[in-house]
């Protein structure tokens, strides 16, 4: 027999719970029931003429946001609060005229004055030929560019581009005839790179023996008045060497010997002339702005001339001691080792082997 409350047949279809299983899927819950858009009537409603079985609910009104929204929300402040995060660990380079200007030139000038009378001769040629000058170039064959490689982050035509720039500067500054006589300095001061200009042009028009604004810093200078060109032949012997300071920098040094046969502004060809030697180390400074645009950065700018007068003052131009002349008596200007920033005063003495034989 069957339990209590079982039909005598037992359960239909031979499952659990009987019929009742095929509709368990479709009973509704309450919550189901409350969000349903109609609504039956109730009996005392429905006794009116007319009326329909059901009324339409007005929509549910949810408190808040829906969870679509609160998820979207929450992925754009995470992309968001990235963005600010990544930005503040890699934050993208300035330009460099902003952020990173380009450090001022230092330089120094050493004269070297001659232990007697400086040799001289009517010929030029004589005077090269008998000093140490006898086997250098003429002009800028002097300044040859060494074999070139490729860096770790520098083509090989970069490398070409930055010493090409610094042989340029080096003709430009040193062997130009207007620019040696302080006719013009506007060949030079194009390769400038932009951040040093207002270093280069207070050095010109206000030169100061600061470390900082001398003229012959930048250049080779004499005083028209006092000085001109003998041969226009200047000889030239030196090196150049570039290497990857690092991964944005290409750096170039430059070590060249200039000699200059000189003589008495308007002596005439029959006055003696003499041999005037400048030694010109110079470290240049290239990022990809400047190979791109011609242009370069000077670093440090070392000058050895003579025959000089220590107590001359050559930070505007050279007054080279010319033939049959001897230095003039005096000191540099002191020194004051307690004033900081201040650069020493130097002077060396000419080597009478650096003298032509006469």
């Amino acid at each position: 027999m069957g339990g209590p409350g079982e039909p005598p047949e037992g359960t239909p279809d031979g499952a659990p719970g009987g019929a009742e299983d095929e509709y368990r899927s479709v009973v509704f819950d309450e919550s189901f029931i409350r969000a349903a858009r109609l609504q039956e009537f109730s009996a005392q409603e429905r006794v009116g003429d007319h009326a329909p079985a059901v009324r339409s609910l007005p929509p549910l009104r949810r408190g808040g946001l829906s969870r679509q929204a609160l998820i979207l929300l929450l992925l754009i402040a995470l992309a968001f609060g990235t963005a600010i995060f990544m930005g503040l660990r890699n934050p993208s380079p300035a330009p460099r005229s902003a952020s990173q200007p380009t450090g001022a030139l230092r330089m120094t000038l050493v004269p070297l004055a001659p232990q007697g009378r400086v040799p001289g001769s009517e010929d030029p040629a004589e005077l090269f030929a008998r000093s140490p000058a006898a086997p250098y170039r003429l002009g800028a064959e002097g300044i040859p560019l060494p074999s070139v490689r490729r860096t770790a982050n520098f083509s090989e035509g970069q490398v070409i581009a930055a010493l090409t720039t610094a042989k340029d500067y080096l003709v430009r500054s040193s062997l130009y005839p207007d620019v040696l006589t302080g006719q013009q300095v506007r060949p030079v001061r194009l390769l400038v790179a932009p951040d040093q200009l207002d270093q280069f042009d207070a050095s010109i028009a206000h030169p100061a023996a600061d470390g900082l604004h001398a003229a012959t810093g930048w250049l080779v200078r004499f005083d028209p008045a006092d000085t001109e060109l003998a041969d226009q032949g200047i000889r030239v012997r030196g090196t150049l060497h570039a290497v990857e300071a690092d991964s944005s920098t290409l750096e170039v040094t430059a070590d060249h010997t200039f000699v200059y046969a000189l003589r008495p502004a308007g002596s005439g060809a029959d006055a003696k002339a003499s041999l005037f030697t400048v030694r010109r180390e110079l470290r240049f400074r290239f990022d990809r702005d400047d190979l791109r645009l011609h242009q370069a950065q000077l670093v440090v700018s070392s000058l050895q001339a003579g025959p000089l007068s220590c107590a001359t003052d050559a930070a505007g131009h050279l007054t080279p001691l010319l033939a049959g002349q001897t230095a003039r008596p005096g000191s540099p200007a002191g020194t004051n080792p307690y004033a900081t920033g201040a650069v020493p005063a130097l002077c060396g003495t000419l080597a009478d082997e650096a003298q032509p034989k006469v």
